[in-house]
């Protein structure tokens, strides 16, 4: 380059141009083999390490070669060579100390970028380690939830069905047992066959009386119970009432079912009579009504009478207002997903902007060393104070440039 550019030069002027250069002469060669020896490499690993490691501060070392020796041009024009000099001395010695910076800026990115891969990767393990052991206890969770709601006070619906279950199986078996009857009665007062609606009307009609039962079962318990005895007579007759008509109609219509089934039994020497058949008949509608009733009916008969009256199922205690009143607070139940959203996108951004400033801090170091270099050339002050200690003082620096006046220093004529 050095002779193409002498070459431009007139030939009287060649020996005053090549004595004038003489000591720039050597400063082409050097950055060319400099140069040469980072973008010239073996291999493409090599390659990437010298231009990660040594290209910006090759660079840097050019910039401040040409520019200090542009400047020692000057300083037969320049007032206040003495502190020209010290600038410049100083000048090379932040570029030295930048130097230093950018590798170990670089260093302390690779650190940070491989201790968040580890962070990471130590954090989706243990998710995953989490995440399969609440698969594996998600089934004894469950079942403990429901045991536990089951233990808890509130409406019986394991009686409550099982008083629907009794109710609509006893008046299947009734249904059974009183169809022919039924249909003998109502073809000799219509003079034809039954409807085949008779089976389904006799069986809702018999659902509803073996429901009433229970319900006159369950008055006189709270009669008992609440020490009416006003009322207990009238209820004892009704209750009484009830069981004649269930007996009458129902069960001895059961007993007479299985009387043939006896007297097989007994070889015909054993038939029962009118009396015997009531009794046994009572007996059964006390023994059934007893053990149904001891067992669910008297659980699952209150919720029956409060879901036909539409009344609560459940009567509260002020135990259990209070319990509700603190477990009905108003759960917002997206609040804490979208908190957590929010606070990990403020963490993602917080660690991107401090991750871009451990990129950036080294380079930006190289570029200000070489910016002082040329601002010493051209007005003989720095223009950066370095090492910058993160982006915003960068940024800072940068804004505070337009406001600096460079002063002249008037020559005494």
């Amino acid at each position: 380059m050095n002779d193409q550019i002498s070459q431009m030069v007139p030939d009287p002027w060649q020996s005053l141009f090549h004595l004038l250069t003489l000591p720039l002469s050597w400063i082409p060669d050097m950055q060319q083999a400099l140069m040469g020896f980072i973008l010239s490499s073996a291999t493409g690993w090599l390659a990437g390490i010298y231009y990660l490691l040594l290209l910006f501060p090759a660079l840097l070392w050019i910039g401040a070669v040409w520019c200090t020796h542009l400047t020692l041009y000057t300083l037969p024009f320049r007032s206040g060579r003495i502190e020209l000099l010290k600038t410049l001395l100083l000048a090379w010695w932040d570029m030295a100390f930048c130097m230093w910076m950018y590798w170990v800026g670089l260093a302390r990115f690779v650190m940070v970028v491989f201790g968040w891969l580890f962070t990471l990767g130590r954090l989706a393990l243990k998710l995953f380690a989490e995440t399969m052991k609440q698969l594996v206890i998600l089934p004894f969770k469950m079942t403990g939830q429901m045991t536990q709601s089951y233990f808890q006070p509130g409406v019986p619906w394991i009686a409550f069905v099982l008083l629907i279950f009794w109710c609509l199986l006893e008046s299947t078996i009734f249904t059974y047992t009183l169809m022919p009857t039924i249909t003998e009665v109502l073809a000799g007062i219509t003079g034809s066959e039954a409807s085949v609606m008779t089976g389904t009307i006799l069986y809702l009609f018999l659902s509803l009386l073996i429901m009433g039962s229970f319900a006159c079962i369950q008055v006189l318990a709270d009669a008992i119970k609440n020490h009416e005895y006003r009322y207990l007579a009238q209820v004892l007759l009704v209750e009484v009432f009830v069981m004649v008509f269930e007996v009458m109609f129902l069960y001895r219509e059961l007993v007479d079912a299985i009387t043939p089934w006896i007297a097989q039994q007994t070889g015909e020497q054993f038939r029962l009579g009118i009396g015997f058949t009531l009794s046994l008949a009572t007996f059964s509608w006390v023994g059934v009504r007893g053990m149904t009733w001891f067992l669910f009916g008297q659980y699952g008969t209150p919720p029956l009478l409060s879901f036909i009256s539409r009344r609560p199922m459940y009567q509260m205690t002020p135990e259990d207002e209070t319990n509700q009143l603190k477990g009905t607070a108003p759960v917002v139940w997206w609040r804490t997903p979208l908190d957590d959203f929010k606070r990990e996108v403020g963490w993602l951004h917080d660690k991107a902007s401090e991750l871009m400033e451990y990129l950036m801090l080294p380079v930006l170091h190289v570029v200000a060393a070489f910016l002082n270099f040329a601002m010493i050339l051209v007005t003989g002050k720095p223009v950066f104070s370095i090492p910058f200690k993160s982006l915003k003082e960068v940024v800072e620096a940068r804004e505070l440039l337009p406001a600096i006046r460079w002063e002249t220093k008037k020559v005494p004529s």
